[in-house]
């Protein structure tokens, strides 16, 4: 779960880590009279799309006046933002944030990330903060500080200290740069994080640290430890995906048209690939579980009918819990409820799987029985360009 900037310095600021001042977020709809200012300014309007490079794109602006900010930020909402990240896709802007402009003398990146060969965080930094670490890492990678961290222990003392030492930090902050990174990898793993980033992290003209931006990636299989998370709207979904995770289907669109349901995520990912090993590609991941009802399977059929490139649907199945002539009972009953337009292939696997393929046969529903993951794909992918060629 990605979350915008604001949402991340909303969790920064529980930390207690040094944020410029919020004037406030206005979203689509608000007036902008909400936004109250204090202050000689000036201001900067942010729009909050989760995508780099949004200066670049017109997605940061600077105001002198009040006036002036909430002229930019009722412009800003609803404009389309294309940055070197979209890839070419639009992101409307539906919400900005508008806070204190910090008069910045140094940029400095930080970030914990997990690093999944070690299975622990790890630290990443660079004295040039403000640029695409990516980039950085690409030309210059010896300006990139990578510190691993132990879990159980956090950032030890010595680790923060050689880190503002190789960061050449002032003396006047060096001390408040430690206790941030320490704080940094507390918030990473307190809140169950893949990423937490800060780029830039700025030195002022004054001698401060300031955060200017925030990154904040959150492990999706952590959201029921945070309900305050768990409860954001998730910037990223479809609406088909929002519907799906309402009623408890793991349902991720792609860019395909044949739609797949499958119990048990292991067996989703090698139904895609096998879809794409025979020249097709899969409109969707939705796995319903291990013990997939009929009420499950008919709100699955739904789901995947939503989405109009779906040209035909792959059911693959094991059964396990749930035997194979339940599984088959579930389809066609769900199949009489839910109107499909679309041709279905149905490869069952499993504990009485003879009589569910009996019962698909007798069930006087047109459906494509397959008796294995390879021939179903091949069907399923037969069928789709059928489809599209009449």
């Amino acid at each position: 779960m990605k979350l915008l900037e604001y949402e991340g310095k909303e969790i920064f600021e529980k930390y207690g880590l040094p944020l410029l001042k919020r004037i406030g977020v206005l979203k689509i709809g608000d007036s902008p009279e909400k936004l109250k200012f204090n202050g000689q300014g000036p201001w900067v309007i942010k729009a909050q799309v989760l995508a780099g490079g949004r200066g670049k794109a017109g997605g940061v602006k600077i105001a002198g006046t009040a006036d002036t900010a909430r002229e930019l930020s009722q412009k800003m909402l609803g404009m389309q933002l294309v940055t070197h990240q979209t890839q070419g896709r639009a992101l409307t802007v539906e919400e900005v944030l508008v806070e204190e402009a910090s008069d910045i003398e140094r940029e400095i990146y930080i970030s914990v990330v997990l690093d999944r060969k070690e299975g622990a965080p790890v630290v990443i930094a660079s004295a040039e903060g403000g640029m695409s670490i990516e980039e950085l890492a690409k030309t210059r990678p010896e300006l990139i500080i990578k510190t691993p961290v132990d879990p159980n222990c956090g950032l030890l003392d010595f680790q923060a200290r050689e880190l503002a030492f190789n960061l050449k930090m002032p003396k006047g902050v060096f001390c408040e740069f430690t206790e941030l990174a320490k704080t940094l990898v507390k918030l990473f793993i307190e809140q169950d994080a893949a990423l937490v980033e800060i780029n830039p992290l700025a030195i002022t003209r004054a001698g401060r640290l300031t955060v200017i931006d925030s990154k904040i990636v959150i492990d999706d299989n952590s959201l029921f430890r945070h309900k305050d998370l768990a409860s954001k709207p998730d910037h990223e979904a479809s609406e088909i995906e929002k519907e799906a995770k309402a009623i408890g289907i793991n349902y991720i669109g792609l860019e395909g048209d044949i739609g797949c349901m499958v119990n048990g995520a292991g067996l989703a990912m090698a139904t895609l690939d096998t879809v794409k090993l025979a020249g097709g590609n899969a409109a969707n991941f939705l796995d319903v579980g291990g013990g997939a009802t009929v009420e499950q399977i008919t709100k699955a059929f739904q789901i995947i009918l939503k989405d109009a490139k779906v040209r035909a649907i792959l059911i693959n199945i094991f059964g396990g819990i749930m035997k194979c002539d339940d599984i088959a009972a579930g389809v066609v009953e769900a199949s009489r409820k839910v109107k499909i337009s679309v041709p279905l292939i149905v490869r069952l696997e499993g504990t009485n799987v003879e009589k569910g393929r009996e019962i698909l046969a007798a069930s006087g529903i047109k459906i494509g029985q397959a008796d294995s993951l390879w021939e179903a794909a091949q069907k399923a992918v037969a069928a789709a360009k059928n489809q599209f060629q009449s």
